[in-house]
């Protein structure tokens, strides 16, 4: 009777199991994205944020600053941008010559004698008035048309359609240079984990995050942080939303200079003073917050500053795992990175909670070091005979 009952109390337990991952497998396939937390900070690092009721006043220092407003433009309202320029001042200027050929009479309308010298050579209407101004200022010069001496209006426009040709030139194709060249571009090959794991490194509780450079060239002054958000009130009644803590993430090495030249498994150890340390197993899919990692350095080949962000929320948090290794060594010597275990995680022992291993080792440290009693009062006792002979 006892062996069926075990075996029965067994089979109970492995169903409660089945259906509960069953469970958790369904909630996660139909209604994970309405459950999705929202993101200050996506994976790919951009920020999910808007600005409201901003004064006009206010937008209009964006022009001030017109050189990073193009930049930051999007490419089709770039070269929206880049096309207009050069269109409307050729056509702009196109105007003004064949406003000085109608001025000066110049045009066949006005049937000039034979002698007559005009401004501009072989200007017969708009059109060529419009092919002379783009000659002009990309300095094509095919020796068709030219400008004479008689007019000094007509050197006047010329001297000042080169030179704003050459301030539109410069502009437009630094802006486009520029947006090349921006060192965001050179971010997109750096990449995290999908996942961060708790799990104990060095004897220490630790969250660790693995972050690679796809690329052979490196990143010069290499530096990694990290910043919790989250909701808090203060003791006045205040709610703070997106509260910032500053979070410590190191490799072997410290967390300046790495040497990026492999995927590295960064570190941050949750003690006394880390905001994990008084969440648990249990616990964690229940916060609110959002883990923010950011990445600065400098890129080798064209020294340009640029920043890796991404971020975790609970869900990606794991806690009892570790990341699989993916560095290897093969025949020849050389070391292989094998990235189909980048984000592959391995389920290895963890303690529920931090304060959990800290509260076993303060234990044990004080079963090999002996403590007195301070609470111990040691009292004598007479002893009396009862019984007199």
């Amino acid at each position: 009777v006892d062996v069926s009952g075990r075996n029965m109390f067994k089979m109970i337990v492995l169903t409660e199991r089945m259906f509960k991952h069953l469970r958790k497998w369904f909630v996660t396939r139909f209604f994970g994205r309405s459950r999705r937390r929202a993101r200050l900070v996506s994976k790919d690092g951009r920020c999910n944020i808007e600005f409201g009721n901003v004064e006009a006043q206010s937008r209009l220092i964006f022009f001030v600053d017109i050189w990073t407003t193009v930049l930051d433009l999007k490419w089709r309202y770039k070269m929206t941008i880049f096309i207009t320029a050069f269109l409307g001042s050729w056509f702009f200027f196109g105007l003004l010559w064949y406003v000085v050929a109608y001025i000066h009479k110049d045009l066949p309308e006005f049937h000039p004698p034979a002698n007559h010298t005009p401004c501009v050579e072989h200007i017969n209407g708009l059109t060529s008035a419009f092919l002379f101004s783009l000659e002009t200022q990309v300095t094509i010069g095919y020796g068709f048309r030219c400008v004479t001496e008689q007019c000094g209006t007509a050197i006047f426009l010329l001297i000042f359609q080169s030179i704003l040709g050459v301030i539109i030139n410069s502009f437009m194709c630094g802006a486009i240079l520029a947006k090349i060249s921006r060192p965001k571009k050179r971010a997109k090959t750096i990449t995290f984990s999908k996942n961060a794991v708790i799990s104990k490194r060095g004897g220490k509780l630790c969250l660790l995050i693995r972050v690679a450079n796809l690329r052979k060239s490196l990143l010069i002054g290499s530096h990694i942080y990290g910043k919790l958000l989250r909701t808090t009130i203060t003791p006045e009644g205040e709610t703070i939303i997106l509260d910032q803590i500053n979070i410590n993430f190191v490799v072997d090495a410290g967390n300046e200079n790495l040497f990026f030249i492999s995927p590295l498994t960064i570190y941050h150890v949750i003690d006394h003073t880390s905001p994990f340390f008084h969440m648990a197993a249990e616990t964690l899919p229940q916060q609110d917050f959002e883990l923010v990692v950011f990445l600065d350095g400098t890129v080798e080949a064209t020294s340009a500053t640029c920043q890796v962000r991404t971020s975790y929320v609970p869900e990606e948090v794991l806690w009892g795992y570790r990341f699989a290794p993916i560095v290897s060594k093969t025949k020849e010597g050389k070391y292989r990175v094998d990235f189909h275990n980048f984000s592959k995680t391995v389920e290895v022992e963890t303690p529920h909670c931090a304060m959990c291993l800290y509260n076993e080792k303060d234990a044990r440290a004080k079963v090999k070091r002996g403590y007195d009693n301070p609470n111990f009062v040691l009292s004598e006792v007479n002893e009396t005979d009862d019984t007199k002979m």
